[in-house]
């Protein structure tokens, strides 16, 4: 497939978090390059890129890996989510705009509409719409970056059990607007919180991961 040379990260990491390149895998520039139909250089930068977001591991004189959370590792991300995501909703409640009710509230009710249908697919990608959306309206740019990186991470790591609670967690998404719309900063981030933390509990690791983090063969290449 062809990219443009700007957009390889991002299709490096989703990539990555799809699974395409999993886990201690090794990544070739030459390979890389021909898959997305760039030089080499974009991919260059590209994995530069994504070894200071923590998807990729570069060692000097044996190249790139995909990395490999361990197992404390991966509990981290799952933490600092349940810690930054009721702050953003607070954030929000006093930095919305209206534009950004209008979304939230559209995007609401298109999942409540289809949690009652059970239809999870449409489901997944409007929850991270919607934990996009309310991002934004924090108006914290490195806020709005973490919460992104995280989002790809716990992505990459894990995936969502209890379908069957969609109608519940889009009744909570309901109340966290309602406190945002309200200007209520205290009420969004308890309803963040708990919402966060109820989330978090139905995380499963998508494969087993090793006691720490790896290293690759790489990394035990010593220079000449």
């Amino acid at each position: 497939m062809r990219v443009p040379a700007r957009s390889v990260g991002t299709a490096l990491r989703d990539d990555i978090v799809s699974g395409v390149h999993p886990p201690g895998s090794r990544l070739t520039e030459e390979l890389l390059a021909r898959r997305y139909g760039v030089s080499r250089v974009p991919v260059r930068e590209a994995l530069r890129t994504l070894e200071s977001e923590g998807f990729v591991v570069i060692r000097r004189h044996a190249g790139a890996w995909v990395a490999e959370l361990g197992v404390q590792e991966a509990a981290d991300l799952l933490e600092m989510r349940t810690l930054l995501e009721p702050l953003s909703a607070a954030r929000a409640a006093r930095r919305r705009t209206e534009a950004h009710l209008k979304v939230l509230r559209g995007l609401v009710r298109l999942g409540q509409e289809r949690a009652r249908r059970g239809e999870g697919e449409d489901l997944r990608a409007l929850d991270g719409w919607f934990h996009e959306t309310l991002a934004q309206a924090s108006g914290s740019p490195g806020l709005i970056a973490l919460l992104t990186q995280l989002r790809y991470k716990i992505a990459w790591m894990y995936t969502v059990d209890r379908p069957d609670r969609s109608v519940d967690s889009w009744a909570e998404h309901g109340a966290i607007v309602d406190a945002v719309a309200r200007g209520d900063a205290e009420r969004a981030r308890a309803l963040g919180a708990r919402h966060a933390e109820r989330v978090a509990g139905a995380h499963r690791l998508r494969r087993p991961v090793l006691p720490g983090r790896r290293t690759p063969p790489a990394a035990r290449v010593s220079a000449p």
